[in-house]
C-alpha cells in the first residue's frame, strides 16, 4: 500500500514537471523592412512577429503607428512630444503596404526558451491594449527599432543589452541619419545642420540599434541563454524593388571648403560693386537668418534634445536677418544704416567662434563642413562691404 502511494506521488510530480512542456510556446520573429522612397520611409522599419502555437495565426506587433487626429498633433510634433503607439495586426495585413511600395522585408526567427517566448508574447499583447499602447516617441532613443530591441532584451533577461553595450563601430546619430537620408539632399542637409553635439558621440551597438537594419545585424551576432545563435533562421519575405540602403562613406570637408573659398573670392573680386554683392548676399542672409532662428527655437523651445546647443548657430546666424535692410538699401543705390558695418563684423566674428569651438569644446560637434563653407563667405562679405565702403 505504501509503495502504491509513493508511486502515485512520483507520477503526480512527474506530470507536474511535464505539464509546462506540453503547452507549446509561441514562435517569435523579427521583421525588418528596408528603406523606402518617401522621406519618412528612408530609415527602415521593424516589428515583432508572434505565431500562436494553437491556431498558427501570425500577429505583427508594430510600434510605428500614430494618430494624426489627436489633439494638438502638429504642436506636439514641432515640440518633440509626439505620441506613437503599438498596434497588433495580422501579419499579412501589415505586410501589404510594403508589398505595394516595393520595400524588401526580412524575417528572423529567434531561438529563445519557451518561457521567454511566452512571456514576450504576453507582454506584447498587454502593451498593445489601447490603454497601454501609447508611448513618447524620440527619433533616436524611442522609436520602432528601439522598442523592438527593448522588448526582446526584457524577454532575454537583459542578455541582449549586455552583449551589445560594450561594443562600438564608431557610428553616431549624425552619421547614421545623414547616411540613410542621403538619397534626399534636403533631408540629409537638414539633419546635418539641425543636429547638435548630442548626435556626435560614438554609439554602442546597443544604441545604434535605433536603425532597424543595424538591429538586424546585431541579432545575427547575438547568442541566446544556451550559447547558440539567437537567430535560428532568416529568410526574405518580400523582395526589395526600390533603391537599396545607402552604404557608409567618409564625410569629406574639402568640397565644402572649396565652395566657400570660391564664393569668398568672387565676393572680394566684386568689392567695387556693392549692389551686385548685395544681390548675392540677400538670399544667403535670408537663408542663414531663417535657419538660425529655427535652430534657436529647436534648442530653446522644444524637447528635441539632439538639436540643443547647436554650434551651427554661430554660422547660420539669426542676426543675418538684421543685415537685410542694409542689403535692400545697397540694392537701391543708397547707403546702409550705421549699424550695418558693425553687424557685418559681428556675424563674421561669430562665424570665427564656430571655428574655435571645434578646438575648445569638451563636447565637439561635427560641423566642419558648415564652417568651411560659411565662414569664408561671412568674412568676405564683411571685408567687401565694410572695408570697401570706407574707401
Amino acid at each position: 500500500m505504501r509503495a502504491k502511494a509513493w508511486a502515485a506521488l512520483l507520477l503526480a510530480g512527474l506530470l507536474a514537471l511535464l505539464a509546462p512542456l506540453a503547452v507549446a510556446a509561441p514562435r517569435i520573429g523579427v521583421l525588418t523592412m528596408e528603406p523606402g522612397e518617401v522621406f519618412f520611409e528612408r530609415f527602415g522599419h521593424d516589428a515583432i512577429v508572434v505565431v500562436d502555437p494553437e491556431t498558427g495565426e501570425a500577429t505583427s506587433y508594430n510600434f510605428g503607428y500614430f494618430d494624426p487626429g489627436e489633439p494638438d498633433f502638429v504642436g506636439r510634433f514641432v515640440r518633440g512630444e509626439m505620441m506613437y503607439m503599438l498596434v497588433a495586426l495580422p501579419l499579412e495585413l501589415d505586410l501589404q503596404q510594403y508589398r505595394e511600395s516595393g520595400r524588401g522585408v526580412t524575417l528572423q526567427w529567434l531561438d529563445i526558451e519557451p518561457a521567454q517566448a511566452s512571456a514576450l508574447a504576453a507582454a506584447l499583447a498587454e502593451q498593445a491594449r489601447p490603454e497601454n499602447a501609447r508611448y513618447r516617441y524620440d527619433y533616436f532613443t524611442a522609436n520602432c527599432a528601439t522598442k523592438v530591441r527593448d522588448a526582446l532584451d526584457e524577454a532575454l533577461g537583459g542578455a541582449l543589452r549586455t552583449q551589445l553595450s560594450g561594443r562600438s563601430r564608431g557610428n553616431t546619430y549624425r552619421s547614421e541619419a545623414v547616411r540613410l537620408a542621403r538619397p534626399a539632399p534636403w533631408i540629409w542637409l537638414g539633419f546635418d545642420a539641425g543636429l547638435g553635439p548630442y548626435a556626435d558621440r560614438p554609439l554602442s551597438r546597443w544604441e545604434e540599434a535605433f536603425v532597424p537594419m543595424r538591429l538586424a545585424d546585431s541579432l545575427r551576432e547575438a547568442r541566446n541563454a544556451a550559447g547558440r545563435p539567437l537567430v535560428q533562421s532568416e529568410h526574405e519575405v518580400l523582395p526589395h524593388l526600390v533603391d537599396p540602403e545607402p552604404e557608409e562613406r567618409p564625410r569629406r570637408t574639402w568640397p565644402w571648403l572649396l565652395a566657400g573659398l570660391a564664393g569668398a573670392a568672387a565676393i572680394l573680386a566684386l568689392r567695387q560693386r556693392p549692389r551686385v554683392i548685395a544681390a548675392l548676399a540677400t538670399p544667403l542672409w535670408l537663408l542663414c537668418g531663417i535657419a538660425g532662428s529655427l535652430l534657436a527655437f529647436l534648442w530653446l523651445g522644444t524637447a528635441h534634445e539632439a538639436a540643443w546647443a547647436n554650434r551651427n548657430l554661430s554660422l547660420l546666424d539669426p542676426l543675418c536677418l538684421l543685415l537685410l535692410p542694409g542689403a535692400f538699401a545697397l540694392l537701391r543705390g543708397r547707403q546702409p544704416g550705421r549699424l550695418f558695418r558693425p553687424l557685418l563684423w559681428i556675424v563674421a566674428a561669430l562665424g570665427g567662434v564656430g571655428w574655435l569651438l571645434q578646438w575648445l569644446s569638451l563636447q565637439p560637434q561635427f560641423n566642419q563642413p558648415w564652417v568651411a563653407l560659411l565662414l569664408p563667405l561671412h568674412l568676405a562679405l564683411a571685408l567687401a562691404l565694410a572695408l570697401g565702403r570706407r574707401r
